[in-house]
């Protein structure tokens, strides 16, 4: 009934494990039905007791068979089917809000296309980390996984990167930095850090959706300041500052989401004076930074720290299983950035520091980052022109990155389009998500990962076709009732 093979670079316990699960799926081993004790399966496959137990040890733990203690163990019923149908899985917000947003993203449910997401598909990171880059993390570890990491973060990441930065034109030494879990972990500490319920804080609009609801939920007045395709609108910025008298600007320089748009060094510099002639302290969001072939001007480099905090991700870029990011700032700042973490998560995994310390000095950084932004660039080119002829509207085309904005056709209503979509399994967000004022309501962000797909520009334009062909019946019945 259970065979191994011992030419097989598949572990004996491994081979018989995956054999009893089958069984018992199977119904071979029924519900109820007694399996082999450890000694008589071990002397019946001529292995050790103890490659046996590891193997019914872990069937335990799956729920597939289940210890009597000296009566042995037992096969349970089978679970080939989800305790939860995904129907009625539970939902952390009401479609369309930004949390339920933010979850669709990470369920990754079967058959949605994630049009609309902020991260990159699972098979473009799926090789960014090689499983020998775990086990060399692990064997250089200092004590394996028993490690602990210091809270700001271990020394030699914390260098590496320091360098990663200077290559971008941030000069900063690893004392500047502190690691996190990406980069809303990075708001939630900054937050934490520096505002207090009453406090007002100046976010772009259009913006970072989940940011928004999350400073609300701490009682944070929001005013919105009108981001374009050179950056802040500088009039609005000034006049916020001096009737608001905001604690924070949050802002994003580079690649901004959801528009794709870049900030002119000649906008951030006006910004860097109007933030400090009021005392604003800004929060600089460069998490798309990494999407951006070449260089571009941060106010983290302009600045040098003098006002402004920085921070970063390898989430999305590199590996949302790490959960890993980064904030640099002026040591005054960060050693309250320091104490907040340590009491909200006290400091992050060693083994998962060790495992990018090691992806970061095996070189081959750079080489998937080039990969990531031809694929990126592909991505576009497909997009702008499947979308176009769909009939979507794109005013202000950033030239690389992974969004595009663009404006539905007049007389599709937006919030019919969104169920409609997601009904079809197509996840779009509105523009009105992303505005602190419900503003924007006409644009739609896509991520040109997932929207290069034919499915998502069929579906538009049959939807939108659709809706132009009722008008035009509409308006010929009204000029022959006139």
């Amino acid at each position: 009934m259970i065979s191994i093979d011992r030419t097989s670079a598949i572990p004996l316990s491994n081979q018989i494990e995956t054999q009893l699960r089958q069984l018992v799926r199977d119904r071979i081993f029924a519900a109820g039905v007694k399996l082999p004790s450890i000694r008589q399966l071990a002397s019946q496959l001529a292995v050790s007791t103890n490659t046996v137990v590891v193997a019914y040890d872990r069937l335990v733990a799956a729920g597939l068979i289940d210890s009597h203690g000296t009566s042995g163990f037992f096969a349970c019923a089978s679970k080939d089917s989800p305790s939860m149908p995904d129907a009625v899985a539970l939902e952390a917000g009401e479609e369309q809000e930004p949390i339920w947003l933010a979850q669709q993203a990470n369920d990754q449910r079967s058959g949605v296309l994630l049009a609309s997401s902020g991260a990159l598909p699972p098979t473009w990171l799926q090789d960014a980390v090689p499983a020998s880059v775990v086990q060399r993390a692990l064997a250089h570890s200092s004590a394996g996984m028993a490690s602990r990491c210091p809270p700001q973060g271990l020394q030699p990441l914390r260098e590496q990167i320091a360098m990663l930065m200077h290559s971008a034109g941030i000069a900063v030494d690893a004392g500047h930095l502190l690691t996190c879990f990406g980069g809303t972990h990075a708001i939630d500490l900054i937050c934490r850090s520096f505002l207090q319920a009453g406090d007002t804080v100046l976010v772009e609009d259009p913006g970072y959706f989940l940011m928004f609801s999350r400073l609300l939920q701490d009682g944070i007045r929001l005013i919105p300041i009108r981001r374009g395709p050179d950056g802040l609108d500088l009039d609005e910025l000034e006049l916020a500052c001096q009737e608001y008298r905001p604690r924070l600007l949050f802002m994003q320089t580079a690649l901004h989401s959801p528009t794709g748009w870049s900030s002119s060094s000649a906008n951030l510099h006006r910004v860097l004076n109007v933030a400090k002639q009021y005392g604003v302290l800004i929060a600089e969001d460069d998490v798309h930074g990494h999407f951006l072939p070449g260089h571009s001007t941060r106010l983290a480099a302009l600045s040098g720290f003098d006002g402004v905090i920085y921070y970063s991700s390898f989430c999305k870029v590199l590996s949302p299983a790490l959960r890993m990011g980064y904030i640099a700032a002026a040591p005054h700042h960060l050693k309250i950035l320091m104490r907040t973490k340590i009491h909200s998560v006290m400091t992050t995994p060693a083994l998962n520091e060790y495992v990018l310390l090691e992806v970061l000095k095996a070189g081959n950084w750079r080489k998937h980052l080039e990969r990531l932004q031809r694929k990126i660039i592909q991505a576009r080119t497909t997009c702008i022109t499947q979308l176009s002829e769909a009939g979507m509207a794109f005013e202000h085309l950033g030239e690389v990155g992974l969004f595009l904005w663009g404006t539905i056709p007049d007389g599709v209503d937006m919030q019919l389009l969104l169920q409609d979509a997601y009904r079809n399994k197509i996840l779009l967000v509105g523009g009105a998500t992303f505005s602190a004022q419900q503003h924007h309501d006409r644009y739609l962000r896509f991520n040109v990962a997932f929207s290069q797909q034919t499915r998502l520009s069929e579906y538009l334009q049959q939807r939108f076709t659709t809706i132009a062909q009722a008008q035009q019946v509409g308006a010929k019945g009204f000029s022959l009732i006139n």
